[in-house]
């Protein structure tokens, strides 16, 4: 996917939104022209994701750059071949813990066998997707669902495992109070079929950086 590539839907799912939902009519229009934003390809967006998890944004992306150096080319496109043929101790060199480096090599192993099915994608529903990516070591639904907003940029995905949407529904929608998952289920089932945007817009109203992924 090109850099900055954003959704085709996006003005269409904020028109929809501020109609449907009070906290909706608020929050976009404080956000202008902020859109949600996918870049790289799929195999090195699952990379970064795997090698940031668990550490800082800024650890992650100075391991990042010690990985990418190991390769020929540029950071922001990596193949599977390149990390297999990568020696274990150059991936520890980099910084990597020997359970990352498995699952980078699983990661690349799914994708040069053609166990994930990159060019159907496009035709299959949102759980077929997560279904291939959490056969891969180190993918969970959370990351997967990740990957589906932000590289897919899919336009209904609802991630209930997800700490700061969580937070985002209590604090515009509870005055605060804690919510279940239930409960954030029911307030996301009003952003159909556009719960990717909302979630993001939720994001947003917590943190007025852009995310990005």
């Amino acid at each position: 996917m090109r850099k900055g590539v954003t959704p085709e839907y996006w003005d269409e799912a904020c028109r929809h939104l501020v109609k449907r939902d009070r906290v909706m009519r608020k929050l976009i229009p404080q956000f202008g022209e902020a859109r949600l934003q996918s870049r790289g390809d799929a195999f090195t967006t699952l990379a970064r994701s795997i090698v940031g998890q668990q550490i800082s944004v800024k650890a992650a992306q100075s391991v990042w750059d010690r990985f990418a150096a190991l390769l020929p080319g540029p950071s922001t496109r990596i193949s599977p071949a390149q990390v297999l043929d990568l020696p274990l101790e150059a991936l520890r060199a980099a910084g990597l813990s020997a359970r990352k480096v498995e699952y980078l090599r699983d990661l690349a192993s799914h994708f040069a066998s053609g166990a994930v099915h990159v060019r159907q994608w496009s035709s299959m529903d949102d759980e077929q997707i997560i279904e291939e990516l959490v056969a891969i070591r180190g993918i969970g639904r959370w990351t997967a669902e990740m990957f589906l907003i932000f590289h897919l940029m899919r336009p209904n995905v609802l991630p209930l495992d997800d700490l700061g949407l969580l937070r985002g529904i209590s604090l515009n929608y509870f005055s605060g109070e804690p919510v279940s998952r239930a409960e954030a289920r029911e307030v996301g089932e009003a952003w159909a079929p556009f719960r990717s945007v909302a979630t993001w817009y939720i994001w947003r109203s917590l943190d007025p950086l852009p995310v990005e992924y």
